[in-house]
């Protein structure tokens, strides 16, 4: 593992614990994946720690998190801080987050939405299958916080297993199988846009692989076929780290693969080029 990247993310800490996007004030995004590079790399990391206390500090009164402490509304960034372990924010505290993030659905799974859109504009929605996580409360699923989503789950089924979370998860995975484009990997949201098929993006087919760790293999052939061009042709490292991701956790990264090359620009790129690396020599943060 490259040690300049734990360099950078400890040199790049603010002074209240959390840490920026590249200059500035801290959010919770880059604060939660810089702990989890930690992590990757063996550091653990107590709740006396001042990255912990600060996203404690930072929890909303109702059990989620805002992208930072000025805004005044619990986001997706909550599936991030859930999948730190319970001891990094408090168990209560992880546990508030966890009910939050799974009484969150993406708007377009209600009936209620498409009758609405249906009386309003006079189209008919079709039904969605599975249902995802938005970005905000009160908005449609999208790909990256229903990938994010499923793995905060999936870590909560690890520790405590039951039939509720299972579910919970199964029906997120098909709402990613649901929102593949027809070139076999994912973009951020829609597949069909004004009567045409959508191309998918590195980093969402990456995160969507990922979180789609232990599905049927041969559902995937060419969304693996697809995310090992994406690495070849690759243009950032950030779309880097999350292909490598998803393809190893279907034994699906190429012997070879071309290795990092391109620059970290931001914290949670050089955090999830960390994590990657881990990743190859047998330890992924997200699934272990």
């Amino acid at each position: 593992m490259d040690p300049s990247g734990l360099e950078k993310i400890e040199a790049t800490q603010n002074a209240d614990g959390g840490w920026p996007y590249h200059k500035g004030g801290s959010w919770t995004e880059p604060t939660v994946y810089a702990l989890l590079a930690k992590r990757a790399a063996g550091i653990s990391v107590p709740a006396s720690d001042k990255a912990a206390a600060w996203l404690s500090a930072a929890q909303r009164s109702d059990g989620g998190w805002a992208p930072r402490t000025s805004v005044d509304q619990s986001t997706w960034v909550t599936a991030l801080v859930t999948l730190l372990a319970p001891e990094v924010v408090g168990a209560d505290r992880h546990a508030r987050g966890l009910d939050w993030l799974r009484g969150l659905t993406g708007r377009d799974s209600s009936p209620f939405f498409r009758w609405r859109e249906l009386v309003v504009t006079g189209k008919l929605i079709p039904s969605v299958e599975g249902i995802g996580w938005p970005w905000f409360p009160g908005t449609s699923a999208w790909v990256s916080p229903t990938s994010l989503g499923i793995l905060a789950l999936r870590k909560c089924y690890a520790r405590q297993p039951s039939t509720r979370l299972r579910e919970r998860i199964e029906t997120a995975q098909r709402f990613l199988f649901d929102r593949r484009c027809a070139d076999g990997g994912w973009n951020y949201g829609s597949k069909h846009a004004v009567g045409y098929d959508l191309d998918s993006y590195p980093e969402t087919t990456g995160q969507a692989l990922l979180a789609l760790a232990g599905t049927d293999p041969g559902k995937l052939k060419d969304s693996f076929n697809l995310a090992q061009r994406f690495l070849r042709e690759h243009r950032s490292s950030g779309g880097a780290a999350w292909l490598r991701l998803g393809l190893l956790a279907h034994q699906q990264l190429p012997a070879g693969a071309p290795i990092f090359t391109m620059p970290c620009r931001t914290l949670p790129d050089t955090a999830l080029t960390v994590i990657a690396q881990a990743a190859e020599q047998g330890y992924n943060v997200f699934l272990d």
